[in-house]
């Protein structure tokens, strides 16, 4: 059995980590089209080791207890995991997103300390008297994949806007070693390039993406595309292995062949 193989559709689902991540869009400084945040995360990384990716990761127990002071009025889950999403782009990149108070580069950079040393993105937000307001963060899709023998996340994706483009971002080293900006045309120019590596749903999600010059073309998108979820799946077409997603996702191109993809 190839080890990249769906499982079948009588099968039961793989047990799954949900997680978070979030698409964060900043005005270009040169005036070209919008840029987004790329992490490179550390080879050494259990999961999409030296891939670039959007910043997130896995839902703790303690964003639940936070989505249920901010986000009574959303699904549960949905709400858990924009906290999440807030919490890791604070942890990962020194960035604030949804909240709701005066950020500025020293609050942020301390609500990261705070938010690094306790492990809660509570206590920063009770240092620096900040709230959540989650609905800045716009649901844009939803992955999880059915493949055996590779980890599985449940991760829904998320769109926030920084605006200025003038704001400076850090490295969180113990899972990443790189940041930068770039808009998601470039981005896709570095990875045919060879310059960066990105995992099948980085490319999907940044073909998507540069449709749209900017995060309110992208937020209108979004809003107009129902979140389903998005579980790709391998067929043969003309005799070739490919790894594809539903038509009616929402996305330019359905897939590419399997021996092309990166998953992990």
């Amino acid at each position: 059995m190839d080890e990249m193989d769906d499982l079948g559709d009588n099968e039961a689902p793989p047990t799954a980590t949900p997680a978070a991540t979030v698409v964060v869009f900043r005005r270009d400084p040169a005036g070209g089209p919008a840029q987004i945040l790329m992490v490179e995360r550390s080879s050494e990384m259990r999961f999409a080791g030296g891939a670039t990716v959007f910043p997130g990761g896995k839902i703790d127990p303690d964003d639940h207890d936070l989505a249920r002071r901010y986000g009574s009025h959303l699904d549960p889950d949905d709400a858990a995991a924009r906290v999440a999403a807030v919490r890791e782009s604070l942890e990962e990149t020194g960035l604030a997103v949804g909240i709701a108070g005066e950020v500025t580069a020293e609050t942020a950079a301390q609500a990261r300390r705070i938010a690094i040393s306790s492990g809660r993105l509570a206590d920063a937000l009770d240092a620096l008297g900040w709230t959540l307001d989650l609905d800045r963060l716009v649901p844009w899709a939803r992955w999880w994949p059915r493949h055996r023998h590779i980890r599985v996340f449940d991760t829904r994706f998320y769109l926030a806007d920084l605006g200025t483009g003038a704001v400076d971002i850090t490295v969180d080293a113990t899972e990443n070693h790189h940041l930068f900006w770039a808009s998601a045309q470039e981005a896709l120019r570095l990875a045919d390039e060879g310059a960066i590596k990105v995992i099948f749903p980085t490319r999907r999600n940044l073909e998507r993406l540069a449709a749209y010059p900017d995060f309110e073309a992208a937020r209108a998108h979004a809003l107009a595309t129902p979140v389903s979820i998005i579980t790709p799946r391998v067929e043969v077409r003309d005799g070739v292995k490919w790894l594809t997603i539903p038509v009616e996702a929402g996305y330019p191109y359905d897939g590419e062949p399997l021996e092309q993809a990166s998953r992990a």
